[in-house]
């Protein structure tokens, strides 16, 4: 015994305490940095002029519930996945069959309410490229929230912890720019909302994992 303990001892010599995690206070920090992101955008005028038209949609309604519950399940499996014993694959699974479900539920909004307008006119490039970018940008705060916490933690799925953070963030970006933006066509919104946060979410995924500790 009294061999191993130089070896030992060099191994401790630069520990430090670790803060005890607590997964309500990182909630709780989430979730005021959600509000400062959205309460900002409100306090420049960003919300949309025809809000209260726009609260009478389907689309408008598809568009918002079916964000926050992606931003939940991710946000929600990224601080679970956080304890070693736990792992962000179940998340995942939901994740992936609400992600069915809405672009099921967003294909009968669309024949409910689609227009006559061809298809080039409804995905609108000009103005997707720019909402994509948008959600991008509006993304990253929460992205980068989401990964300093994550790098507090001890994931042991740090790939499927990385996935489920950038869908969080990406999500969180889409539901904060959805209260600007004017477009509610299903077609428009699946689209150009599904490229944006699928580059938030690949390259959180690309990143993340060199960031935490394994």
């Amino acid at each position: 015994m009294m061999v191993n303990d130089p070896l030992i001892e060099q191994f401790v010599t630069d520990l430090r305490p670790v803060r005890r995690r607590s997964p309500w206070r990182d909630a709780l920090t989430l979730a005021v940095l959600a509000g400062v992101e959205i309460g900002a955008v409100l306090g420049f005028g960003l919300m949309r002029p025809d809000m209260p038209h726009a609260m009478h949609m389907m689309s408008f309604w598809w568009k918002a519930i079916g964000l926050l519950l992606i931003v939940g399940l991710g946000g929600a499996s990224a601080l679970v996945s956080l304890d070693p014993t736990r792992s962000p694959r179940q998340g995942l699974r939901w994740l992936g069959v609400t992600a069915l479900v809405l672009f099921a539920l967003g294909w009968l909004v669309d024949a409910l309410q689609a227009g006559p307008e061809v298809l080039w006119l409804r995905l609108d490039p000009a103005h997707g490229m720019v909402c994509a970018r948008k959600i991008v940008e509006l993304a990253l705060p929460a992205v980068l929230a989401l990964g300093v916490i994550v790098r507090r933690g001890a994931p042991v799925d740090v790939r499927g912890t990385a996935w489920v953070t950038g869908i969080a963030g990406a999500a969180f970006g889409a539901l904060v720019f959805a209260l600007a933006c004017p477009f509610d066509d299903p077609l428009y919104l699946v689209v150009w909302y599904s490229l944006a946060c699928a580059l938030v979410a690949c390259s959180t995924r690309l990143v993340l994992p060199w960031l935490i500790r394994w």
